[in-house]
């Protein structure tokens, strides 16, 4: 059955022009949710920072830029660009909107440490609320690394081969869902192993490693499987669209998705890897910092050794 939704997304589908690099820049819109939602967030970042100068407290500045430029602008990159326009007309469109949303944006939203600056520069009550929840059961449960792994892993095959993907094309609000699940579910999964916010779920480096390389073999598998399919994602819609006023420049639907199946593989690999230079430039970071803090009790002890040698009476204890 269609609906109105739908019929309206079609319809907006139906009078796109040819997708060439200068679309990507003309064919931007004023979508509500992802507006809203960037400067909203973007917004109160940069009053918590401003708060924190105020009183001459220090920001790291790649934190700002990571948060409010690298994060929330590549959110509303993909959900109010070109990608945005092309991404119900073209599955390889969508798959480069699905990488940026799943990968980039909670990566970069994680270096940001927002809630380190939520809890240094909040009132006393709204802050113990936020303390509240980070320790709370339930923020324990869905930070827990084997959990937000499996639903990293498991939720593209649950979106492209099921109805969910069909649903998202068709409705307006399901494809908006599919957009925040996207980054909520990359997000539960990052924000722990990036180890910069106190956030519940935090586990050694080596097992962040682990888990962020064991994501690659799937990301190459999910890719390979759509290059490999004989059944199109998203059933009749892409040779529907084939067949209107678009027919002139659509690709063929088969190719679009082992072009789809290919971004899937390539970009999951690229950025999986990226994350993981991330963490092992925290690592090795954290390593040297306990290397100095370790060098400094050695001192310590070394100088009060020395000490007690040149005099012994003083180095005795009281009484004896």
């Amino acid at each position: 059955m269609v609906t109105p939704l739908s019929l309206a997304a079609l319809s907006a589908s139906e009078v796109l022009p040819r997708l060439t690099p200068g679309a990507f820049f003309s064919e931007w819109s004023l979508a509500p949710l992802p507006l809203v939602v960037t400067v909203w967030a973007g917004g109160l970042y940069l009053l918590g920072v401003a708060k924190l100068r105020r009183r001459g407290d220090r920001w790291p500045p790649g934190r700002t830029v990571a948060f409010v430029g690298a994060g929330l602008g590549s959110f509303y990159l993909a959900t109010s660009s070109g990608l945005a326009a092309y991404d119900t007309a073209l599955v390889s469109v969508h798959m480069v909107q699905h990488m940026v949303l799943s990968m980039v944006v909670p990566l970069f939203l994680a270096l940001g440490a927002p809630v380190t600056l939520a809890l240094r520069t909040l009132p006393a009550r709204p802050r113990r609320l936020l303390l509240a929840v980070l320790h709370s059961r339930v923020a324990r449960l869905l930070s827990f690394p084997p959990l937000t792994f499996g639903l990293y892993v498991v939720s593209p095959w649950a979106l492209y081969f099921s109805g969910w993907y069909r649903a998202s094309l068709e409705n307006v609000w399901v494809h908006e869902a599919m957009h925040v699940h996207l980054v909520m579910v990359g997000a539960l999964f990052f924000w722990p192993l990036m180890g910069v916010d106190p956030v519940p779920g935090r586990v050694g480096y080596p097992f962040r490693v682990a888990l962020a390389v064991g994501t690659l073999p799937f990301h190459a598998f999910l890719g390979i499987t759509i290059m490999g399919s004989t059944t199109l994602l998203g059933g009749d819609w892409y040779p529907s669209l084939s067949e209107g006023p678009m027919g002139s420049w659509l690709p063929d639907p088969y190719a679009d998705q082992n072009l789809a199946g290919g971004i899937l593989w390539g970009a999951g690999d690229l950025v999986g890897l990226s994350f993981f230079v991330v963490l092992f430039v925290q690592w090795v970071r954290q390593s040297m910092a306990e290397a100095k803090r370790e060098d400094r009790r050695l001192d310590l002890l070394e100088a009060r050794e020395a000490r007690d040698a040149r005099d012994p009476v003083s180095a005795q204890p009281a009484g004896e």
